[in-house]
């Protein structure tokens, strides 16, 4: 039996220098990242990443480009995604890296892309820079994704090149969850035209796509690259980005360790029980005085303890969710001085329109969110020496469930629990409600009695009378109460969790994103394991081989 402590770990680190799939460059406002992957260069063995076609090792390094433009780039107020290849954009994700993946790779590979490209959208939503799919030949699955999630897309209208989402007549598979979700959630395509277009593998070309509303622009190959700058420079005039050349700041790799207990950072720590199946991930404030005003703030660069928290957190969730998948617990606390955090919350709300720290209020929203889609169970353990407050009381309201230590015998030592004006509204989640109208299932009172208390520190009796927290065991019983919830959940089926605390987290509305992120755990979970699909004679086993899939012709 292999020690999951020992067994290969998927690395999230990259750089532009080592990039073997993009190119970026920068020329005044204006990025471009575009795509030429090395075939040669997946991520594991065993398949070549042919005609543009992408694995999660592509899909990290377009990660990294992103928010290198984000932070190290502010200048930028439209990025441009093409291909580095003629007549061909992007065939979408690797078939033969499908066909020989676990499902669970599967499932977190599609998550991750899904994350990444609703990174993106995030971005021009709140001010960052803008996108523009240049698509300069045949776009196919995941790419016409890539190309969905940016703000327009223009087409080369060359005769040949298509677009097209051939998942379901070619690989018995749902398209992409992303692409089905985007082409009517945010494309508004009819949905007889999307029925047509699902379910034919030749795509279609750009006339028809501009008129069905699958592209916005088209131009013939002597105009693609004028049209390019036009239109990328029009897109950059709505960013919010600095106007003027801005120096930006150098994202240095993450000092980190990895041991058999985990996964050590400066203000993360993610220690992990095998034997309990859980982890407990431990978010510090500030060690140290922070600055508060902006020149300090960019001398401090990625040392700035909300950017270098936000990094490391991000970096945390991706390393457990991806290495280790029976590690399904994941108990969060917090270390440190609640008025710490509570004047750095300041800070972040003071100077939210400075580029930098509005940057550093993404990723932190973006990271939050990713918390919120991953399929583990999170329990908040806010006891002596907690500080969750502010932005870092988000993680207790991201919790499933929250438990707050009582301490009748010793009030002054009790923890403590403070909502600031962060809490409402600057990082929503991927159902654009705060975590706190969501916890309410949109009742307004109880949103209203919390805002009330922003800046009380709120000891367990007035968290559980505000409905912050869900028990408050005293000392006696602590220990007990906690030890036996927890092994409570370990013992319930991993499926009939994820399916039931991906109901429970988005309340109300549906928006586009967590139609997505729906699909991914149950759609999608369950398509990817029909034999249908994945069998022997599946249509992702037999994808390029000659045969023809067999399926059973059974609805279910």
């Amino acid at each position: 039996m292999i020690d999951p402590a020992a067994a290969p770990r998927v690395s999230f680190d990259t750089c532009p220098e080592r990039y073997e799939h993009w190119r970026m460059s920068v020329a005044g406002a204006i990025a471009t990242l575009a795509l030429n992957v090395n075939e040669d260069k997946g991520l594991k063995p065993g398949y070549k990443l042919k005609l543009n076609s992408y694995d999660l090792g592509v899909d990290i390094e377009l990660y990294d480009a992103l928010n290198r433009i984000r932070f190290e780039h502010p200048e930028v107020r439209c990025v441009v995604l093409t291909s580095a290849r003629e007549r061909m954009f992007c065939s979408g994700a690797n078939i033969y890296m499908l066909g020989q993946s676990s499902h669970g790779w599967k499932v977190n590979f599609c998550k991750f892309t899904n994350e990444t490209r609703n990174g993106m959208e995030d971005s021009s939503r709140n001010g960052g820079p803008k996108f523009l799919a240049a698509v300069n030949g045949t776009c196919a699955g995941g790419g016409y994704e890539i190309a969905l999630a940016c703000d327009e897309i223009l087409m080369i209208d060359d005769r040949s090149s298509t677009v097209s989402l051939p998942e379901v007549p070619l690989l018995g598979v749902l398209p992409g969850t992303g692409g089905l979700t985007r082409i009517t959630d945010k494309r508004k395509v009819r949905r007889d035209l999307a029925d047509f277009f699902c379910t034919t593998t030749e795509g279609v070309r750009a006339d028809r796509a501009k008129s069905w509303g699958l592209v916005d622009h088209s131009a013939k190959p002597q105009a693609f690259a004028q049209a390019v700058r036009e239109h990328a420079e029009r897109l950059a005039a709505a960013s919010e980005q600095p106007r003027q050349q801005t120096k930006g700041i150098t994202l240095t790799p993450l000092e980190r360790a990895i041991d058999s207990s985990g996964y050590h950072y400066e203000y993360v720590d993610a220690v992990i029980d095998r034997a309990a199946r859980s982890a407990t991930l431990t978010v510090s404030g500030p060690k140290h005085a922070e600055p508060d005003a902006i020149e300090g703030i960019l001398t401090a660069g990625v040392a700035w303890w909300p950017l270098r928290m936000a990094r490391e957190l991000d970096n945390a969730i991706l390393m457990l969710r991806t290495n280790e998948l029976e590690i399904g617990t994941w108990q969060l606390k917090t270390r440190g001085d609640i008025d710490s955090v509570l004047a750095m919350d300041a800070v972040l709300g003071m100077h939210r329109g400075h580029w930098l720290v509005r940057e550093t209020l993404g990723l932190l929203r973006r990271t939050l969110a990713r918390l919120d889609v991953s399929s583990r169970t999170l329990f908040a353990i806010i006891d002596t020496g907690s500080c969750f407050a502010g932005t870092l009381a988000e993680l207790a309201l991201a919790a499933d469930r929250g438990y707050m230590l009582q301490l009748p015998d010793d009030p002054e030592n009790a923890p403590r629990m403070v909502l600031s004006e962060l809490n409402f509204g600057v990082y929503p989640m991927v159902n654009q409600l705060t975590r706190l109208a969501t916890r309410f299932c949109g009742r307004e009172e109880p949103v209203e009695a919390a805002r009330q208390a922003i800046g009380k520190k709120l000891d367990a009796h007035d968290a559980a009378e505000l409905g912050l927290v869900t028990f408050t065991p005293d000392d006696l019983d602590w220990d007990e109460e906690v030890r036996i919830a927890l092994e409570e959940r370990a013992s319930l089926s991993p499926d009939a969790l994820t399916g039931m605390e991906a109901s429970l987290r988005f309340t109300g509305a549906e928006t586009m994103e967590t139609r997505i992120f729906a699909r991914l755990s149950a759609w999608q979970n369950w398509i990817f394991n029909r034999p249908n699909a994945a069998g022997e004679q599946g249509a992702l086993k037999v994808f390029g081989t000659g045969s023809k899939a067999k399926f059973n012709w059974e609805r279910i």
